[in-house]
Parts: structure tokens; sequence; C-alpha cells
């Protein structure tokens, strides 16, 4: 199999993100979830998203593990890497976003790398070098408060440059506009002044095509999904891609089974949805404390879906406010204290599926990875969007057999997400 476009996401529902930016663009894609097993049999596709849990992880781990799937990406024929981080830039002073696109940069010999969070479809925009989200600074918007690595510095070129080795520049909307041309002469100028990092202003998906365009004719990218987007885009004007669309016709072929929802995000956006879903079906909002404290909340909670859920739809919530999250992490610690209901939403979940969930929606970026990997799906085909942002999946080789999943990053979806989830997984 040889590959046009490979991506490394630094989350499991980032990837999701990505690779049906890449479909809805042309590109027959797939999500793996991790380096792909020798033995697991991928369709012949344009664009392999290698899904990774390294957003929160300490750096060096963060680098090897991004090393090793750039490293099997460029061997099935790669071209171009993009490295996908979320669209508000989450990351702490120590990383992961630069020392990441430093270590990728190295490994394909150096030049410059445009790195921008900007997707205008979910409203996130970068206007001299600061990310704006829904209209307002990252800094002074609800999304500043994640759980794990909360942005509180909505200059993007002051937040890069902390937590990389080497200087970080700008092209600043004014240039983007002018064409390829003018940022390929910025670039060259930075290059010679010695930087390579550089931030990119955009406001409008033309300035994504733009900047993939360019980014095209380069080892490396940094971006959020709506680089994926100026990519494929680039990919397809110039000829090289053989067949467009998805790898598979059937991705949301009837499953059957029981339907679950399991949400782990503390987003406003997450929450709202909760209190929606609750008006059509039953949820237990479990206690965050008590998951910290024992086993005795997870066993009632699979106690309590196992009694309803063969009468339809349950929805088990560890998500709580963003107050009782600062609690929890002042009494506990911040990692101790995440891993604790990541874990507890994963077995859950595993639970659920045992009981034969096979049509299954996560909410939250760590949750979804923690639920993936205890579930050990090697892999996605790529389904229709249910909102901007989020696929139904379709699972390539589980031990469970055929499921449809959605994982939804916090942020995402409307009000009715969830049940507008089910309804297309038929």
């Amino acid at each position: 199999m040889a590959i046009l476009l490979g991506s490394i996401a630094d989350d499991y529902t980032g990837a999701s993100d990505l690779a049906n930016t890449l479909t809805k663009n042309g590109l027959r894609t797939v999500q793996t979830v991790g380096i792909p097993d020798p033995s697991l049999a991928l369709p012949d596709v344009d664009a392999v998203v290698i899904s990774l849990k390294i957003r929160s992880v300490p750096a060096s781990d963060a680098v090897a593990a991004a090393a090793s799937a750039e490293r099997w990406l460029r061997q099935r024929g790669a071209g171009h890497v993009l490295y996908k981080i979320c669209s508000t830039f989450d990351s702490t002073d120590a990383g992961n976003i630069g020392p990441v696109t430093e270590a990728l940069s190295e490994a394909a010999g150096g030049g410059s790398v445009l790195v921008t969070p900007a997707f205008p479809e979910t409203g996130r925009t970068v206007y001299l070098g600061h990310l704006f989200v829904g209209g307002q600074p990252l800094n002074e918007s609800p999304l500043k408060d994640h759980p794990l690595n909360p942005m509180h510095d909505a200059n993007l070129v002051r937040a890069l440059t902390r937590q990389s080795r080497n200087a970080v520049g700008l092209i600043d909307l004014t240039a983007i506009a002018a064409g390829p041309d003018a940022v390929k002469a910025r670039l060259d100028g930075l290059r010679t002044a010695g930087i390579t990092t550089v931030i990119a202003d955009a406001i409008f998906e033309r300035d994504l095509e733009t900047l993939g365009e360019v980014a095209l004719e380069t080892p490396v990218s940094t971006g959020a999904s709506g680089l994926g987007l100026g990519l494929a885009r680039a990919l397809v004007r110039s000829g090289r891609i053989s067949s467009a669309g998805a790898p598979t016709t059937d991705a949301i072929r009837p499953v059957g089974g029981l339907s679950a929802i399991v949400a782990g995000s503390c987003s406003k956006a997450t929450l709202h949805q909760l209190d929606v879903a609750e008006r059509s079906m039953p949820v237990l909002r479990l206690d965050p404390e008590r998951l910290l404290a024992g086993p005795d909340e997870i066993a009632a909670a699979i106690s309590w879906a196992g009694d309803r859920i063969s009468a339809g739809p349950v929805v088990v919530a560890a998500s709580a406010a963003p107050e009782t999250v600062s609690r929890l992490q002042s009494l506990y610690g911040r990692e101790a204290s995440g891993h604790a209901i990541e874990t507890a939403t994963s077995i859950i979940t595993a639970e659920l599926v045992e009981r034969g969930v096979r049509r299954l929606v996560v909410a939250g970026g760590e949750t979804s990875g923690a639920a993936v990997d205890r579930l050990a799906i090697p892999a996605f085909l790529i389904g229709p969007e249910i909102a901007p942002g989020v696929p139904v999946l379709r699972t390539v080789g589980n031990a469970q057999g055929d499921m449809l999943l959605a994982l939804k990053s916090g942020n995402f979806g409307g009000e009715d997400f969830f049940a507008a989830a089910l309804a297309m997984m038929h």
C-alpha cells in the first residue's frame, strides 16, 4: 500500500475529525489506532491517519511515539506528514506541540513547517498569530479551561515559543491573501533568518487552500483539520488522486446490537448535550469523586446500565462542571484524577460492549482514547458526517465484530448530537 498523505493525530477524536475532513474533500482515508499490526489488512487508500494518545503525556514520550509513526508512514510512501493537533492548540509550556513538531521536522531533514489550528467551519480562526474561537480570543472563550491542558494565551507565536527550542515566526493574513508565491517568499525570508517553525493566519477556507498548497511542497506541517482540508484539496488539484471517495461504500451497513453513550468530557457543549439527552433517554451521572475513591461506582454504573439497556439507548456520564474538576484536581492531582476517570469510563464501555452494545458514542478526547484502547480496536473506516468534525466510524479487524462508533471531541456537535448520532447508526 502506497499512500500520498500521512497524518499523526495526538488524540483519537482529533484523528476522526481529520479523517472525516480528508474523506469529504476527496481522499480515500483510513484511521488506524496506533501503528497498524503487520497482520492487519488495510484497504487501498490515499491517506492514513494514525491515532495516538500523546497530547497530555510527557514530551519525550510524545516525541518517541510520533517518530515511530512517522517512520511507518514514510516507509509506505507518504511524501507529506501532517501532525494533527487540537483546533484550540491544547498544550502546556512543556509541550507537546513544539517538541513533536521540531522532532518530525528534523527526522524529515529540516525545512520550514507551517503551523495553524485554524478551522473556520468550527469557528476557529487565526489572525495576527492570535487564535479566536467563535470570534472570541481563546483566553476569553469557554474553551480556555481544558481540564488537562488549559490554554490562557491566545498568542500562538508566544505559546509555541515557550515550548520550542527554536524561534517561532508568523506569516500574517496579508501575505496569505496574496497567494502561494507570497507565502513561499515569506517562508524563504524567515528561513534565511533562522526561523523554520511558522504560525500561519487563516480566516477563510481559501486561506487554508493556500496554506495546503504550500505545505504540500514541504515534508511536515502541524495543524488542525482545517489544514488537512487545504492539503486534501491541493492533492486533488494536483491530479495525483487516482479515484475519490471513501474506501468502502458500506461504512454504515447495519450492525444490529444495542446502543449506548459514554461521556467523560467536561466541556460546556457536552454538558449541555447531556441535559438535552436526558429528556429522551435514561442518563446516569457518575460522581467523579466516588470514581476516584474505588470500584463501587463503576460496579453500580454497570448494574444500572445492564438493567435498562435492552429497552433502548442509555447514557453514562462522568462529565462534571469545571469547578468540580478543579476541586478534584486540587485534591488528587491533575494527572491522577484524569487517569482514574478515563480508566473508569473505559471499563464501563467495555462492559457495555460485552453486554451487546454495537453502536457506541463516546464524548471526550481522552475518554475516547481510553475506551478504544480497552476495546483493542485496530482501525476504522470513515462513514458519513454526523456533525462538523465527527463522522460515523466502522471498526476494522476488532475481536468484537463490526461496530459503529462516533468519537466526539468535547466541544463538537449541536445540542441534540447524541440522538442524531444514534439515528445514523442503524
